[in-house]
């Protein structure tokens, strides 16, 4: 079996129902966060946003050293600005899905802070953990949605927001 076209058809996925979340990002909420020890908003949803182009980064890079400034957070203060960036993003990442072989999945990755390992991944194992860590925060977006009364789009299914309308 290949991995590969399994792989793309899991982020495309992954990106369509991140795409919904965004598109009902709310102007003027950006700093709401349910609990003082909580990401607010705005900085959640950007989160999810650069996290659909990790893919990109981790095929066209060995690893990713926090302390060198290799990572920088992106900041914006409007829905629409996600969404842009959202789009872009996805495509720079099936971009270089699309380029890659099977075999190549199975090169290195590794994060960095200076000269501590934080961890060690094939690059197929690190694409794996941002889909894993785009449906953990969505699904923390998706709490804040529904405290606000702002509605919560389906997930793998409909919500009931979309059940009942």
């Amino acid at each position: 079996m290949e991995t590969l076209p399994n792989l793309k058809t899991e982020f495309l996925q992954e990106y369509e129902t991140a795409k919904k979340f965004i598109e009902n990002f709310p102007e003027g909420k950006n700093d709401y966060a349910p609990h003082e020890k909580s990401m607010k908003m705005m900085p959640l949803a950007t989160h999810i946003v650069e996290i659909v182009g990790w893919p990109e980064i981790i095929l066209n890079t060995e690893k990713l050293d926090f302390t060198a400034g290799d990572y920088q957070p992106l900041k914006f203060t409007t829905g629409k600005e996600l969404n842009q960036k959202l789009e872009e993003f996805y495509n720079k990442s099936y971009a270089a899905l699309n380029q890659l072989s099977e075999d190549g999945l199975n090169g290195k990755w590794a994060m960095y802070m200076g000269d501590q390992l934080l961890a060690d991944y094939t690059k197929y194992s690190a694409i794996r953990h941002a889909l894993n860590q785009l449906t953990h925060h969505r699904a923390q977006l998706g709490v804040y949605y529904r405290l606000n009364e702002i509605p919560v789009p389906g997930s793998y299914g409909p919500s009931a927001d979309e059940q009942y309308i």
